[in-house]
């Protein structure tokens, strides 16, 4: 079963410190410690760590990054929180079967899962949500569904303790040949993919619409090995030498 140290909770641009120290104290409280912030607007902060009540050592531990993508790089599979419906329908579940998805994730001890969190007022862009394989929904009361982003992460790491602990039947994930890529192995064969779609004249950048995010959506569906990928570049390199440019 996954180490509960495998899970890092990423805050996306986050506003508030008090959110912030409410996060590590939540993390705490069950058993997660692996924080990372995205440009957080006021960090580190006096109010901060008022609000982590004694889980000084998780935002002491914090990870504070300029990019979603360098909070990534030691990740394999990447989980984004959302309230909204898009309309590309990108595999989603609630809260719940989420966190029994990832307790029963056997991973390779160096990587991670990640799970975003967006800022307090608009939550995660769609750039952003592109980059998760599955979108995780709280189920809440439709006249009022707003969320405080730490009750957020309170309700998320509640669920994997609840699972990781055995409270919570965990379902097996079926077994694969090889780990899945990590993070920033799958991104550069999305920014190869994109080169070559746009050297044949299959991707106008002018008008990309959503051709990238519904392929991305179709890989990200495969959970793609490492020599998957490999071998998808080799196809985009061997497209890419054998048909000159005009």
């Amino acid at each position: 079963m996954l180490n509960l140290n495998q899970v890092k909770v990423v805050l996306v641009e986050p506003s508030h410190p008090g959110n912030i120290g409410a996060t590590a104290r939540a993390m705490k409280n069950m058993g997660l410690s692996n924080l990372a912030l995205v440009s957080p607007k006021r960090y580190p902060n006096v109010e901060a760590t008022a609000l982590a009540s004694g889980a000084d050592d998780v935002l002491q531990a914090a990870l504070v990054c300029d990019s979603v993508d360098e909070a990534l790089q030691d990740c394999s599979y990447i989980y984004a929180t959302t309230a909204r419906h898009r309309k590309l329908g990108w595999p989603s579940c609630d809260v719940r079967t989420a966190a029994t998805e990832i307790c029963s994730r056997e991973l390779d001890s160096s990587k991670k899962i990640a799970i975003l969190f967006g800022c307090e007022r608009v939550g995660l862009d769609n750039d952003t949500l592109t980059r998760a394989q599955t979108h995780i929904y709280i189920p809440t009361n439709p006249v009022y569904s707003s969320l405080n982003l730490s009750q957020a992460v309170q309700l998320m790491t509640y669920e994997l303790k609840m699972a990781h602990d055995g409270l919570n039947p965990v379902l097996p994930v079926e077994a694969r040949e090889a780990p899945l890529a990590s993070y920033d192995i799958v991104e550069g064969f999305y920014q190869h993919l994109e080169s070559m779609l746009t050297h044949i004249y299959f991707l106008d950048p002018k008008q990309p619409k959503m051709l990238m995010g519904r392929l991305r959506r179709l890989f990200n569906r495969a959970e793609l090995c490492e020599t998957e990928v490999h071998i998808l570049r080799g196809i985009c390199k061997a497209v890419l030498s054998k048909t000159p440019k005009d």
